[in-house]
C-alpha cells in the first residue's frame, strides 16, 4: 500500500516538471493544502460580528485569521482595507490564496479565499465557515473581483 502511494507521488512529480511550472504548480498545491487545513479547524465556527476566532468569526475576520495562520501574512483588519491590497486577477485565472469580494447589498461587502476548483472558504452571516461556489446562484451576482495578495 505505502509503495504505491511513493509510485503515484513520484508519477505526480514527474508530471509537474514536465508541465514546466512544477514550481509554482508545487506552490497552488501546498496554498491549497494549508487553506483546507484551516478550513477544517474552523468549520462550522458560527458568524459574529467582529469576530476572529473560534468563538465567531465575521468575513474579514476569518480571512485575517487564516491568512496569519496559513501563510504568515498580516492582513488589515476590515474587507474594505483588503480590497486595496494586492494585485486584481481574473476569475478565470484564480489560484489558492485570492481574496474573493463580494457585495451582498448597498451595505456592505463581503470576502472570503479561493481554494481552488471554483470554491471559496469564508465565514457566512447564516451558516459561518463554509465553502461555497462561486457559480452559485447568489454568489455569482455578487461576485464583485479578487485580488491576489501572495506571489505566485
Amino acid at each position: 500500500m505505502f509503495k504505491k502511494f511513493i509510485v503515484i507521488l513520484l508519477i505526480f512529480q514527474v508530471i509537474l516538471v514536465s508541465c514546466g511550472s512544477s514550481k509554482s504548480a508545487t506552490k497552488t498545491i501546498s496554498n491549497k493544502t494549508k487553506l483546507e487545513s484551516q478550513f477544517r479547524h474552523y468549520k462550522g465556527t458560527k458568524y459574529k460580528f467582529g469576530g476572529t476566532d473560534k468563538r465567531g468569526f465575521d468575513c474579514s475576520g476569518f480571512t485575517k485569521t487564516v491568512y496569519k495562520n496559513a501563510f504568515k501574512v498580516t492582513l488589515p483588519r476590515t474587507t474594505n482595507e483588503m480590497s486595496k491590497l494586492g494585485k486584481k486577477v481574473s476569475k478565470k485565472k484564480l489560484i489558492p490564496g485570492d481574496l474573493v469580494f463580494f457585495r451582498p447589498s448597498r451595505k456592505y461587502e463581503h470576502v472570503g479565499i479561493y481554494i481552488g476548483e471554483n470554491t471559496f472558504i469564508h465565514s457566512s452571516t447564516s451558516k459561518g465557515v463554509i465553502k461555497s461556489n462561486l457559480d452559485n446562484f447568489y454568489w455569482k451576482k455578487k461576485y464583485r473581483f479578487a485580488k491576489r495578495i501572495l506571489k505566485k
